[in-house]
């Protein structure tokens, strides 16, 4: 077992002030617990408050404390914890959507000052204290990998522990000590920000204050480290003293305290997500992993290899939090790891991978189980001499039907068993029968619906051109089957601004016809035959219209829009004519036109950092949810296209899209020139996607455990059948598993994922998904088959849900909680003996912190007023469909160093960590998150690749206005292309690219995105994170 470990500052073990026993709850913050007192120069903790008891828990058990706060019907307490709730049991951990991360380029300039929210009144002694911790602060590292050079600095005790006598399979490194960052600049971007471990209230008392860094004192003439020297720049303002309930919640300017200055702490000692990836790459990269062992651990998300199918689903269909199951629900509540998969039914399999087999027993239909109704697959066991199974999953004993039956080998196998994808592989897919489709009647191939805003704003910028121009050459490259000549699916149009526009284009008219229908209170599609029509046959008509649609609205005045009818009159459509379809609706506004959905501004900064806070994200009015369940019952899926130029309550308008698996893309302050080319690039994926249709997706389980809580942009009606009007090769859902009972280490965990769906080409299938798990009785096991991607998409969307009934600081603070639980957990009981000062991480969750640290900085789980709310609310749904590979570089971004390019091959450099010491003055570097791509500057560039990519003289001739580099037939210039191309290939929306030149203001935007450091909101730097988490794993463990 490997594990790494660090030595973290002796006296954490030593008691705090106002540090109580921990408590797992969460609840409704008591009114009368603060964060740590910042404003009372008289105490330095938060002392009880009447009423509030610090419960003094054994670690691993519930605190027994109220029940959860009413929240909406989602969230029942039962979501909540492991197995059956214990009466007065705490829960443990909120369930709810992901957070998005920080920034999008919509963000508003820096112009205004703000202020600390408290002063500063940590006092010298305080301070003092802390200092004398982090002097003594060392870090020994645990692992299998390659030990670094062990020195120790001068002037610091290497005896504060005892000799450590690591497992016979373990290496020790000795990092040095002093945990030390940089002091911080007054400046106004806060490069060198300062790290401080905020005071810390938590809300029944867990930790109390925890005092700030002793070494943020600016010391005259001391160099800010590596990376280019801060300037004073006069833009942007201070470091605003962030309200944050873990690290970095001190306000800006250089800290006044004192302590001895210290060595830096080496950020290479502390471990990095780039070594973790690196590593993977090189032991696992380009290989064949083949998937014939039940609860081995896949390579990760950012390792390219070839997966072969031998009986396991492919991780690019299912990821797991961890591999092995704990095998009873005690164990699973002591270690609170989640035991969850991140299922992408339908993602994309690269051409050197088998693609899945499609199995067709005719009339017969699939083969099921009688009793838990699980679907043939490789856990089935045949016995009698092959006339009877045994369902994995039940245990329940089935006969085989006659036109099944096949003879069994020596080993009792089948021996049809790899001729069969259905006894031999992992994923495949079924015909359905008539069964299986609505009303028992064969589907219809489905219809895209075209709805577009013709107000004022969209056709004088030229956005209604644009789009109509797009669809004459779109229209060809409708998705279809591998076999079939042209699309099956029907194309329909609609305008719309007070009113809805509706178009024949049946193929026998000389010219398209307009409907309208002003009675948008209750509507109807006024026709049928000629709405929907195939392409091929009306071509000359719907080119005809498309070229007149520009000018029928020239000269529109009409500024106001409806939005709940447009998506009303196209789910009426697809109802008419009895097919599945996709609405694509192109919206700029707030709908504020007299009609059902009609919104209003509610965007109040007010409600910040408040309990009413999460109002901002429920829908303003009840009409939409209604619509989604009506849109879910039609198979109508909706993406939305919106070209906001202020606040249009995306969360309002974004909820049927989210509900019915559709995609929302947002385009702020769209410019007709800059931001075409990443529209257009949107919309042709879109269109050209393969999607299924009318889906219902189900996970059944083995016996012992099962599905409890689902996260994605999926609609349920009950407690089990996941329903999604469409779904694409990018959608995930997120599945959390409990305890009914205990499971068995022989028969391990197993999970069969069926998604029915309707086809491109009208066919109803079903795809299945099936994974065996490990089970243990040693916790361990656990913690070694832990995949921290999973693990982050899963605290994400979670925590993303959650904020939906509960104050942003609760869910905050919950996943500080669940950190230190699942990591003091390992310590305890899977970590060999060291001091009670040494930080120890499970390997295969190293850089879970960090990964953490950046979910807790995301704009949706920080309240700013500098934020736009609709941004927040645009990254919490984007998450919440998310699968692993996205949020892990959404949480994480790819930051490479460009200058150093190798033009000779084809390799691209090297990723190096997201921190600020990583730039250098004289490097050029490429930042992406799967939203946002930066091409930073430093301004001793070399003056050969700003010639190569931009063709200037120099740095001073380049123009950030571009969003596009110039097409240039040099090495330079090309390499660069293939890399956004490659790094643009991999991700579902188009990144639009921002250059950033070192030292200008739009560098502001930029360094929210280095998630190593402080942020400009106030979140922790990685440094204090970790301190702070073990900080509160000592707690714990005291």
């Amino acid at each position: 077992m490997s594990q790494q470990g660090y030595v973290a500052a002796p006296p954490y073990s030593q008691s705090q002030p106002g540090i109580g026993g921990f408590s797992a709850g969460f609840g409704p913050p008591n009114s009368s617990l603060h964060y740590g007192h910042y404003g009372d120069p008289n105490s330095s903790y938060s002392a009880p408050q009447p009423g509030v008891s610090k419960s003094n828990v054994p670690f691993g058990s519930s605190a027994p404390v109220g029940a959860p706060p009413p929240g909406t019907h989602q969230f029942g307490q039962t979501n909540f914890q492991n197995g059956p709730n214990a009466p007065g049991q705490q829960p443990h951990r909120f369930q709810g959507p992901p957070p998005p991360s920080n920034a999008g380029p919509s963000y508003p300039p820096y112009s205004h000052q703000s202020q600390p929210a408290y002063p500063n009144t940590a006092s010298p002694s305080a301070a003092a204290q802390l200092a004398n911790q982090l002097t003594s602060m060392q870090i020994t590292s645990y692992g299998n990998h390659t030990a670094q050079s062990s020195h120790m600095s001068s002037g610091h005790p290497t005896s504060l522990q005892g000799p450590q006598l690591p497992p016979p399979s373990q290496q020790q490194m000795a990092l040095p000590p002093g945990s030390q960052v940089p002091p911080p600049a007054n400046n106004a971007d806060g490069l060198c920000a300062q790290p401080s471990l905020p005071p810390v209230a938590r809300q029944d008392g867990i930790p109390g204050p925890v005092l700030p860094h002793p070494n943020l004192q600016q010391l005259p003439g001391q160099p800010l480290g590596p990376g280019y020297h801060p300037q004073q720049a006069n833009y942007g303002p201070q470091m605003a003293g962030s309200q944050l309930s873990y690290p970095g919640a001190f306000p800006g300017g250089p800290a006044q305290l004192a302590g001895p200055q210290q060595k830096k702490l080496d950020p290479d000692s502390i471990p990095s997500p780039i070594q973790v990836i690196e590593s993977d790459k090189a032991s696992r990269g380009g290989q064949v992993y083949v998937t014939n062992t039940r609860g081995q651990v896949p390579p990760l998300v950012t390792t390219d290899c070839v997966i072969q199918d031998q009986g396991h689903a492919s991780p690019r269909y299912i990821r797991c939090t961890t591999y092995c199951f704990p095998s009873s629900s005690d164990m699973a509540k002591q270690a609170r790891i989640p035991l969850a998969a991140v299922i992408q039914p339908f993602a994309i399999v690269p051409p050197n991978e088998a693609p899945l087999y499609v199995v067709n027993h005719g009339e017969n239909g699939p083969i099921r189980c009688n009793r838990c109704k699980a679907y043939m697959c490789p856990f089935m066991q045949f016995i009698e001499g092959g006339r009877r199974y045994q369902c994995g999953f039940c245990n329940c004993i089935n006969d085989v039907p006659p036109f099944f039956f096949q003879h069994l080998d020596h080993v009792g196998r089948r021996v049809d068993h790899y001729e069969r994808p259905e006894l031999s592989l992992g994923s495949y897919e079924y015909v359905a029968t008539l069964d299986y489709c609505r009303n028992n009647k064969p589907p219809k191939p489905p219809a895209y619906i075209f709805m577009i805003d013709v107000s004022y704003r969209n056709i004088n910028s030229g956005l209604v051109k644009l789009i109509c121009d797009e669809l004459k050459t779109l229209l060809d490259k409708l998705p279809r089957e591998e076999q079939e000549e042209s699309s099956g699916i029907q194309v329909g149009f609609v305008t719309y601004n007070k009113v809805l526009h509706f178009f024949n284009v049946k193929s026998s008219l000389a010219q398209p016809q307009m409907m309208v229908v002003s009675d948008v209170g209750e509507v109807f599609v006024p026709l049928l035959d000629g709405f929907l029509v195939n392409f091929q046959e009306s071509r000359s008509v719907v080119i005809n219209l498309l070229d007149q649609i520009p000018e029928m609205f020239a000269d529109t005045n009409e500024s106001e829009t409806i939005f709940a009818p447009v998506i009303q009159a196209g789910m009426e459509a697809l109802k008419a004519a009895e097919c599945a379809g996709k609405l694509f609706i192109f919206h700029s506004s707030l709908p504020t036109a007299e009609a059902p959905g009609k919104l209003r501004n509610r965007d109040d900064k007010k409600l910040l950092n408040t309990d009413k806070e999460k109002t901002l994200f429920q829908p303003q009015v009840n009409c939409y949810e209604a619509l989604a369940r009506d849109c879910v019952a039609n198979g109508c899926c909706v993406n939305l296209f919106l070209f906001p130029n202020q606040y249009v309550d995306v969360v309002s308008m974004g909820l049927v899209t989210m509900y019915t698996g559709g995609t929302l893309h947002k385009y702020s302050n769209f410019q007709l020139d800059a931001d075409s080319p990443r529209f257009l690039s949107d919309l042709r994926r879109d269109i050209e996607t393969k999607s299924g249709f009318d889906a219902i997706m189900r996970v059944r389980t083995s016996t012992g455990f099962r599905a409890t809580d689902f996260f994605g942009a999926v609609y349920m009606n009950n407690t089990t059948d996941v329903e999604m009007a469409a779904v694409d090769c990018d959608k995930a859902v997120t599945v959390e598993f409990k305890h009914d009972d205990k499971l068995s280490e022989d028969s391990g965990a197993l999970i069969q994922c069926a998604v029915l769906y309707t086809s491109i080409s009208g066919q109803r299938r079903l795809r299945i998904h099936n994974i065996g798990l490990n089970c243990s009785s040693q916790l361990a096991d656990v913690y070694k088959t832990c995949e921290t991607d999973a693990l982050i998409n899963f605290f994400a969307k979670s925590a993303f849900k959650a904020i939906l009934s509960q104050p942003l600081k609760a869910v905050r603070e919950i996943l500080v909680n669940q950190t230190a639980h699942m990591l003091a957990c390992y310590r305890k009981n899977c970590a060999s003996p060291s001091a009670v000062s040494q930080l120890v991480l499970p390997d295969a969750m190293k850089v879970l912190p960090v990964y953490m640290n950046s979910l807790l900085k995301s704009c949706v789980l920080v309240g700013r007023p500098e934020i736009p709310t609709d941004e927040r609310a645009y990254h919490r749904q984007l998450v919440t469909s998310m699968g692993v590979a996205d949020t892990q570089v959404f949480f994480y971004p790819c930051l490479l160093p460009i200058h150093s390019l190798d033009l000779k091959s084809d390799a691209v450099p090297a990723a190096v960590r997201c921190s600020e010491e990583r730039l250098s003055e004289g490097g050029a570097f490429l930042l992406a998150n799967g939203l946002s791509l930066f091409l930073w500057l430093g301004v001793s560039a070399p003056p050969e690749l700003i010639q190569g990519l931009f063709n200037v003289p120099s740095f001073a001739h380049i123009s950030t206005e571009a969003t596009s580099l110039p097409d240039l037939d040099n090495p330079f210039s090309k390499k660069m292309k293939s890399i956004l191309e490659r790094i643009q290939s991999q991700k579902p929306y188009t990144m639009k690219l921002v250059i950033v030149k070192q030292r200008e203001q739009p560098e502001m935007l930029f360094r929210q995105f280095l998630v190593e450091d402080k942020n400009i909101y106030g979140g922790a730097s990685y440094v204090d994170f970790l301190c702070c988490v073990h900080k509160e794993i000592c707690q714990l463990l005291a």
